[in-house]
């Protein structure tokens, strides 16, 4: 039986790994309609998810929508409930917040990959509440407020969920502690063959980290550290809030650049040359170390979250167990006294792969929708 699928995302404003994923469902399901809170064709011209009819949330034609849709937050809720989903066998959110509260009729399967349950009101909200920009106290109370009232909502929204997939055993956790709702495992993808290394590929001596520039990726404790290591060059790439604080940081380091935005194809070559990849946030799964590793680079990464499950210990990279410029300097150190091995890295990454990915989510949702139609069957006897 075909199954018409509608596939739910967040949002499309920018290209990340959680679009990756989209593309890769976009791949098993071409004929899949897509609906999103906010949509940038201009994102997508060049990707998969431009073929298919998307289907944006009245929050984009407000003011200033593709740009500054964050706060509009608290719209966020009755936006994803707006959606008519009416005429779906299945359908897929992706969600790391608010996809997954779209709401279905009782003849539809409704799975959600989840990314992470919402971080800045769960498992980052103290962290989100020190943000400098609502730090003032009428900001910061209204804020608490909104969080408080989106937990609730945010809870019960989890309940619609008939089946949960976590991009890791981290989120798998986090599901379990805040939606009290088991979850099953499916990494995100990795397209291992576009960033394989040729064979005489060779090595620079720099350090590389990219991201978008927040507080809880920790790129400031990776600046200190390097600071302190004026013989270890060190590439920043990525925008964000953090960029003018960062750069401060590294005043007088001139073997500390920061670069910007890097476009698909010079990330790729500098994944390829560095001599190593840092990643200090604890993170909910993390797709970049293992682009790394894809592309014969290894990496130093903080011991929690999601990096547990994308580094093997001393064989594609090394970790260090505390959040400071100290315990990186440390791993480092190790780093450099091991040589990796590029058949292991190979080796390592190959599970991650997109098609690997793509065989294990057909599975889970064609298994998901037998047993679904089944206990359907049963309940008109």
């Amino acid at each position: 039986m075909s199954l018409k699928v509608a596939l739910v995302h967040y949002w499309l404003t920018t290209y990340g790994g959680g679009e990756k994923c989209i593309e890769a469902l976009c791949e098993l399901w071409p004929g899949a309609d897509i609906f999103t809170l906010v949509y940038d064709p201009k994102i997508f011209v060049n990707s998969v998810i431009s073929r298919h009819k998307v289907t944006p949330s009245f929050i984009d034609r407000l003011p200033l929508a593709r740009k500054k849709f964050r706060h509009y937050f608290p719209l966020f809720p009755f936006a994803v409930e707006q959606f008519d989903l009416r005429g779906y066998d299945v359908v897929i959110s992706s969600s790391s917040g608010f996809a997954h509260g779209v709401i279905t009729d009782p003849h539809q399967l409704h799975l959600c990959y989840m990314h992470t349950p919402l971080r800045y009101a769960w498992s980052g909200y103290h962290e989100y509440m020190d943000h400098p920009e609502i730090r003032s106290r009428w900001k910061n109370g209204l804020t608490r407020m909104i969080l408080h009232r989106i937990r609730t909502w945010d809870y019960l929204a989890a309940q619609r969920v008939d089946e949960f997939i976590a991009n890791s055993r981290e989120v798998q956790r986090r599901i379990w502690k805040y939606y009290r709702r088991q979850a099953h495992v499916i990494h995100p993808p990795i397209e291992v063959a576009k960033l394989a290394p040729a064979s005489d590929q060779k090595k620079e001596t720099f350090y590389l980290t990219f991201s978008r520039l927040v507080p809880y990726k920790r790129v400031d404790l990776i600046v200190e550290a390097f600071k302190a290591m004026p013989n270890h060059r060190l590439i920043v790439g990525g925008d964000g809030p953090e960029l003018e604080k960062l750069k401060k940081m590294a005043q007088g380091a001139k073997h500390i650049e920061f670069i910007g935005f890097i476009p698909e194809n010079e990330k790729i070559n500098l994944l390829r040359q560095a001599k190593g990849f840092i990643f200090a946030a604890h993170e909910d799964f993390g797709m970049v170390p293992l682009e790394a590793q894809a592309s014969g680079t290894p990496v130093i990464a903080f011991r929690k979250g999601g990096s547990l499950e994308t580094v093997d210990e001393n064989r594609t990279g090394v970790f260090f167990d505390l959040q400071s410029p100290e315990s990186l300097i440390d791993a480092i150190s190790r780093f450099e006294a091991i040589d990796f091995d590029p058949e292991n890295l190979s080796a390592w990454v190959g599970r991650f792969s997109v098609n690997n990915f793509q065989n294990k989510i057909r599975n889970f949702v064609q298994t998901s929708w037998n047993i679904y139609t089944s206990n359907k069957d049963q309940d008109h006897e």
